[in-house]
């Protein structure tokens, strides 16, 4: 190994070691010579932490020092929890792992209940949500998707990782497709919106909202 890529290796593992948030290949790219491999470097370094206390994890493009899952329990301390999820907000979370991209009125259909404005209020300060553009239909309200942070949270590489899908999917649990196709096959979406090219009605997303007023947060 040559002396720059030596040098190029302990660069990387001093920043990461020093932050205290997961970096970004670009970001780690910002500290190395143009004509660093950064990714190879990454994998590199992640290869020299394999079993040992403190490993190299990825979550998609974002990397981070982490204790190896053995040793975990071991480590673990007893602390007092500032704040739990609400049921709304955990049912809300799971929503969106598993039928993202999805809109708020999807969010509300799957629950049967309006959804409180805290209820994303608290995911977002959780930094375990974010939008993700917009749907192109009447009104193109927001799509939610989850974070990087979502995934390093439950140890996740990607969304692929998500435990348990196929299983909730051979149960009926979650719908394996696009919260939108699965609305209109339940019948909650006028017929024209099936045909392309065909504007779907003004209001066509009413009949998503239950009758009852918002669910209270909890």
């Amino acid at each position: 190994m040559s002396s720059d890529r030596f040098q190029q290796l302990r660069l990387l593992e001093a920043a990461l070691f020093a932050s205290a948030e997961p970096l970004t290949t670009e970001q780690l790219g910002r500290l190395l010579p143009q004509d660093a491999d950064v990714k190879a470097l990454l994998v590199e370094l992640q290869a020299l932490y394999a079993n040992r206390g403190v490993v190299l994890e990825r979550s998609e493009d974002h990397w981070a020092m982490r204790t190896a899952w053995d040793l975990a329990p071991l480590l673990r301390q007893e602390r007092v929890t500032r704040r739990k999820l609400s049921r709304a907000a955990a049912d809300t979370l799971a929503i969106i792992a598993y039928h993202q991209p999805v809109t708020r009125a999807e969010i509300e259909e799957v629950r049967g209940v309006a959804l409180s404005k805290g209820t994303l209020d608290t995911l977002l300060e959780a930094g375990w949500v974010e939008p993700k553009g917009r749907r192109e239909s009447p009104g193109r309200p927001l799509l939610w998707g989850t974070t990087a942070a979502f995934l390093d949270h439950f140890g996740l590489e990607s969304l692929k990782d998500l435990p348990g899908i196929e299983e909730l999917k051979a149960a009926g649990l979650i719908d394996s497709r696009p919260a939108i196709t699965a609305l209109g096959e339940r019948g909650l979406l006028p017929p024209a919106a099936e045909e392309e090219g065909e504007p779907l009605e003004e209001g066509f997303a009413e009949n998503l909202l239950p009758d009852a007023g918002e669910e209270p947060d909890g």
